[in-house]
């Protein structure tokens, strides 16, 4: 008797997948929807309407619309460390690793200009929170960049001075120029303008010439 071949139905996903799938999917729609009309303005029905559901299937997943806007935020600078994260995965060099974190830095909020206006907003609205979500976020990242900074003194590949300053200086940087970028209009690609801030950067303003002047004359710390 032959068997009859039964085709095996794919699997379906786990409760918790769709947990997942509809939280994000409740977070990106609320992103834009904060960025559009104002955290005070956004009602939470125009996001049940936005999404086709009824208002207490939010309230199942965040309980009050403060929780939901933090938790957008959040996800933006989740998704913000997954894309660098991502462009430097193969980069070995680290100083090329600088080089393509601040390109994907600089492209991810311009392909992202809801997320700028979400951390414009949380700092508006939500004084009472002791650190604002990007620097939460900042903060949790700065070691491992800093481990590095460490390596490339060590090798000499760059100056002695201490890695904080130098995440400081950096981290001032990019972020001045992600909210320059939205209230102006990003000038040129993302691509091209992090090549401008790391050619000061690593070059810096000084010719070789002036660079051995100001150093001859400057009184040692």
């Amino acid at each position: 008797m032959t068997k009859k071949l039964v085709a095996k139905r794919p699997a379906r996903p786990s409760t918790e997948a769709l947990v997942a799938s509809r939280r994000e999917e409740i977070l990106e729609a609320a992103a834009k929807l904060f960025a559009r009309h104002g955290f005070e303005g956004c009602d939470t029905q125009l996001l049940a309407d936005e999404l086709g559901v009824g208002k207490g299937t939010l309230y199942r997943y965040f309980p009050s619309k403060r929780e939901l806007f933090l938790a957008a935020a959040d996800r933006a600078m989740r998704l913000l460390r997954q894309q660098i994260d991502t462009s430097i995965a193969d980069v070995v060099d680290p100083l090329e690793r600088i080089a393509v974190a601040i390109r994907a830095y600089l492209a991810f909020f311009n392909d992202h200009p809801e997320f700028v206006e979400l951390l414009m907003q949380e700092r508006a609205q939500f004084k009472d929170r002791k650190k604002p979500t990007y620097f939460e976020h900042r903060e949790a990242n700065l070691e491992r960049w800093r481990v590095m900074y460490r390596g490339l003194i060590a090798d000499g590949r760059i100056r002695d001075m201490p890695v904080e300053r130098i995440t400081d200086v950096l981290g001032a940087l990019v972020y001045g120029a992600m909210f320059t970028n939205y209230f102006t209009g990003p000038r040129q690609a993302p691509e091209a303008q992090a090549r401008e801030i790391l050619d000061v950067v690593f070059r810096g303003i000084l010719s070789d010439t002036e660079r051995q002047r100001v150093s001859s004359t400057q009184t040692p710390r």
